[in-house]
């Protein structure tokens, strides 16, 4: 913020990445070391310092597009950058959260900030709309998130997790019908957030109509921080009653595999087309939060990277295409192939990433989430889920067919190093990993 107010806007990416990049040194340095803060409200172990590492990798990637991505902007550059780290702030305490309290408190600060950042193109009416739309939703969400954390403190006395956890241990067959419908409230809530069916709706508006680098952003971090602490959640407060949510989860995550799936076969709008698949994506993980008595957060962690790094490569070639086409639809890659062939060869990788082809790390991914679903004995949910996954190799074709088999258009695409340099790396590690997956499946 002074950079900026002292004129020195050129600066502020630089200082935000080399920032991002000392507190990335900073938390590996916190491994192995478990330990608690504010009266064991957050708690520093493994599980939140790889997250977190994960997080803080994503926003320096996303900040890095970003000075390209805002370089003709008549607003303060400095406001938007502040913004999306309050959203990395709000995630870093999802994943370290060791109190229901604060854990609301990381996603209302995640929130509120995205609230403002999907509408932060003041004079575009979609951008408007989505932040409207999600501003609404989430609140909605966010208050049957408080009533289910009132109604478990009511319940058991306490917000901290493991006190939870203890109640329902020592009160087997005997716990509180207010307890139960808190769990359930909690749920739900946490389905809105991750955008699982039949809470998913707000995600194709929010995804097409919010500035593409903040569609970014969100499908990557948002996601990611949002699963982290359902599995949290669901692995550590409600580990003795989680048979109660069970038939809730199951379904969610087989309506959420159909309903990304199939929706996206329709999409010809590639921000629409992400959003479905993002829903579908959403679906895969959920076997995990099934999965989650059985330890499986390792399997969790390389499928985010793996997501998370084949995404942001897609969105690396398309903000560019779509500022010089001006135009988001996935005609506006036709022909990509014969003007720019290493920007067609990486986009056709980035799509085999999303849909699980091998040497990606996304098949890979894909793999470990259906090998622990069936060791959980969740047989028919992930036969739904591979169906569902043959399904979505034809909609990330028709991204890789406009390229390769349609006539060229009149689009130019820019190609800016800082563009490249993220691209790159993103499919240099998807590559990398899915060829060497040991030291992130090892991780936990």
């Amino acid at each position: 913020m002074l950079a900026e107010i002292f004129n020195l806007r050129k600066l502020i990416v630089p200082i935000l990445v080399i920032g991002l990049a000392v507190i990335f040194g900073l938390n590996l340095n916190d491994w192995n070391s478990n330990q608690a803060f504010f009266n064991n409200m957050l708690r520093v172990d493994n599980f939140s310092v790889a997250f977190s590492g994960l997080a803080i990798f994503v926003t320096l990637l996303v900040f890095i597009l970003s000075t390209d991505f805002y370089a003709n902007e008549q607003a303060h550059i400095s406001d938007y950058m502040s913004i999306l780290t309050f959203i990395l702030v709000g995630a870093l305490m999802m994943f370290s959260f060791a109190n229901l309290t604060m854990l609301f408190l990381g996603i209302e600060t995640l929130s509120i900030a995205l609230y403002i950042m999907a509408g932060s193109k003041r004079f575009d009416v979609r951008s408007n709309e989505a932040g409207f739309k999600y501003f609404l939703l989430g609140s909605f969400a966010s208050a049957f998130l408080l009533f289910g954390i009132a109604l478990i403190f009511g319940a058991t006395g306490t917000f901290d997790l493991n006190k939870i956890a203890d109640y329902t241990l020592q009160n087997q067959g005997n716990i509180s019908p207010l307890f139960y419908t808190g769990m359930v409230m909690m749920v739900f809530a946490m389905l809105f957030k991750v955008s699982a069916a039949p809470f998913h709706f707000w995600a194709p508006d929010v995804y097409e109509g919010a500035p593409s680098l903040v569609t970014a952003y969100m499908s990557t971090l948002v996601k990611i921080a949002a699963f982290a602490a359902f599995y949290k959640l669901m692995s550590a407060t409600f580990f003795y009653t989680f048979d109660k949510a069970e038939l809730i989860l199951n379904v969610a995550a087989i309506l959420t595999l159909a309903v990304g799936n199939l929706m996206a076969l329709a999409q010809t709008n590639f921000k629409r087309l992400l959003a479905y698949s993002g829903i579908s994506h959403a679906g895969y993980m959920m076997l995990l939060i099934l999965s989650a008595k059985d330890q499986t957060a390792g399997a969790l962690f390389y499928y985010s990277l793996a997501y998370a790094l084949s995404t942001l490569a897609a969105f690396a070639i398309a903000i560019p295409i779509f500022k010089a086409a001006k135009s988001e639809e996935i005609d506006s890659f036709n022909g990509l192939a014969k003007k720019n062939p290493l920007a067609a060869a990486a986009m056709s990788m980035a799509m085999l990433g999303l849909a699980g082809i091998p040497p990606f790390a996304g098949f890979l991914g894909k793999y470990y989430i259906f090998t622990e679903a069936l060791h959980s004995d969740y047989f028919k949910t992930t036969l739904v889920a591979i169906f569902a996954s043959m399904i979505g190799v034809y909609y990330y074709f028709k991204v890789i067919i406009a390229m390769y088999g349609k006539p060229e258009n009149e689009v130019k695409m820019e190609n800016s190093i800082n563009y490249q340099l993220v691209l790159w790396v993103c499919l240099g590690l998807s590559l990398f990993f899915g060829l060497y997956p040991a030291p992130i499946l090892n991780i936990f």
